[in-house]
């Protein structure tokens, strides 16, 4: 007679989760120049992967116990109220389980946008699709790993956070002294950790750094598209860029558009809360910070920086000055609270303004597959106007570094390397009172005085390419090297943060997104951090 095959122990039964495709949210932007969009979000599945999972672990444990008190173990077979017992006590340990997985995947927040909600001072359309629990625990507490970083041979950190001297070792650009300034308001009173809560009320997240390796993430609240994963993707490649030698910090950061910490909240000499973002006003302590898509912006099919730069400057160099079209153009997305934008549109006439004016709709150009944005066929023109959206816009980096003669419409806000653009050596200041007059004054003067024209193009072109990664990395490190001189405290995650890192990063991000990350991995660096300039006053304006 053949031996029977008894089932397996319980804690063997394989129980599979399903696997999920996360959609990243979609929102037409309401700030950037270049606009938003892409393509529509796939309908999220309704099922509880949690229940599913549980469902799979009854419908194999039930049958698999059955069997076991069908059949002698040993010459006894338990009776009928110990299998019932038995059965009765796995389907109440799973139900707690279920419970408990199901409790972790709803409270687990990821810097892809799971269980937040938008920024209640930016509202925008956000997809709530729900992570099954295998991703959750392997995304969020299995992906980091606990090796230390090696240092490389010449790096040292001493007691300022001052990294060691080496032969390759070169100044700043004029414009990093901006760090000085940015910071000034906390230079008496210090950064305590009262201020950085109080930041918090306006912040997404906020950011611990320790051992200039390990990187902790306190999620408030969703940004827009991408913006926090490929943020928080640009700090842990800093960590990558010089290992080691970023010091302890605790900040918060906002991803969304405006400044919220206005100066004249704080005439009374109360020190400001400290608040990173992407740009920042005159009227503002807003801390500026390289925005994310120098890490890549893939709704819109935006490549990482030095990528993205190389391939327009390359684009300018296919029609040479004086066969670029005589007009001035833009192209972008003019619904987006922008009355600079709104106003532009009337001067949609290369006869009687010198300028084309052209509408982005980044949805059809998601469907087409970005057939008609790219940055580097859009360098035919002599000239290209940069107009502010709903705040600051990104689209400036890619106007200036086109090398045709950029007209900047008197902007309001500043990012962290606008400070150090010249009016009339980089680009050409225009004035908005007189919105098309204005551009077609300096429409004529260029095409009056070419030579003139193009080199300004050209050096707003050139401060582009020195503005490359490695300087990239270098501003911010040094912006969080003289924030942590600042602070009074030692760093210390709060429990609510999660550690994260690149392995977690690429793990809870889509096809997509995960390509545009990939592309962007930074190196250790073979040379020390340039030397940051002192402070002084004579920085170029934007």
């Amino acid at each position: 007679m053949p031996a029977r095959t008894l089932p397996p122990p319980f804690h063997m039964l394989p129980i599979t989760l399903g696997r999920w495709n996360s959609t990243s949210s979609h929102h037409r932007d309401s700030a950037m120049g270049l606009g938003l969009g892409g393509p529509p979000p796939s309908s999220p599945s309704t099922a509880d992967p949690a229940a599913a999972a549980s469902s799979v672990a009854s419908r194999r444990t039930i049958p698999s116990l059955l069997f076991f008190c069908r059949h002698r173990r040993g010459g006894l077979a338990p009776s009928i109220f110990t299998c019932l017992a038995l059965a009765s006590t796995v389907l109440v340990i799973l139900f707690f389980l279920q419970r408990a997985v199901d409790d972790v995947v709803a409270r687990t927040r990821t810097v892809a946008g799971h269980n937040l909600e938008p920024t209640p001072w930016h509202p925008f359309p956000h997809s709530k699709v729900r992570p099954d629990a295998s991703t959750v625990l392997r995304c969020s507490y299995l992906s980091c790993p606990r090796l230390r970083i090696t240092l490389p041979s010449h790096a040292s950190f001493d007691e300022d956070g001052d990294a060691g001297d080496s032969p390759q070792q070169q100044s700043c650009p004029a414009f990093f002294s901006s760090i000085h300034r940015d910071l000034e308001p906390w230079r008496r009173s210090g950064i305590s950790p009262a201020m950085v809560v109080e930041a918090g009320k306006h912040a997404a997240m906020r950011v611990v750094i320790l051992d200039g390796r390990r990187l902790y993430v306190d999620l408030y609240y969703a940004c827009v598209q991408s913006r926090a994963m490929f943020t928080i993707w640009g700090l842990l490649q800093l960590l990558r860029r010089y290992p080691g030698m970023v010091p302890d910090v605790d900040l918060m950061f906002d991803c969304m558009d405006r400044p919220a910490i206005s100066r004249s909240d704080y005439q009374d000499g109360r020190p400001p809360p400290p608040l990173f973002r992407y740009c920042t006003t005159k009227d503002h302590f807003d801390i500026p910070f390289p925005d994310w898509s120098f890490w890549g912006w893939p709704e819109v099919n935006v490549r990482p920086w030095d990528e993205e730069f190389r391939s327009i400057k390359l684009g300018s160099q296919a029609i040479n000055w004086k066969r670029k079209d005589k007009t001035a153009y833009w192209k972008g997305n003019p619904y987006v609270q922008s009355p600079i934008r709104m106003a532009l549109l009337n001067c949609n006439d290369t006869k009687k303004w010198g300028a084309r004016i052209m509408r982005q709709d980044w949805v059809e150009e998601s469907t087409s597959g970005f057939q008609n944005s790219n940055l580097s066929n859009q360098c035919n023109h002599r000239y290209k106007i940069y107009a502010e959206g709903f705040a600051w816009s990104v689209s400036l980096k890619y106007i200036i570094a086109c090398g045709s003669l950029a007209l900047i419409i008197h902007p309001q806000y500043e990012d962290f390397f606008s400070r150090g653009l010249i009016p009339k050596k980089n680009y050409w200041p225009i004035d908005p009172t007189n919105l098309c007059q204005s551009i077609k004054s300096v429409v004529n003067w260029g095409n009056n005085h070419q030579s003139q024209a193009e080199s300004v193009g050209k050096r707003g072109q050139a401060f582009m390419e020195d503005l490359n990664m490695d300087r990239v990395y270098d501003y911010m490190y040094h912006l969080i090297v003289e924030y942590s001189k600042l602070q009074d405290f030692k760093p210390v995650p709060p429990s609510s943060a999660q550690e994260v890192c690149v392995e977690s990063i690429l793990c809870v991000a889509d096809n997509q997104h995960s390509q545009f990350l990939e592309r962007s991995y930074a190196s250790p660096s073979s040379f020390s951090p340039c030397t940051l300039p002192p402070p002084h006053n004579d920085v170029g304006k934007s």
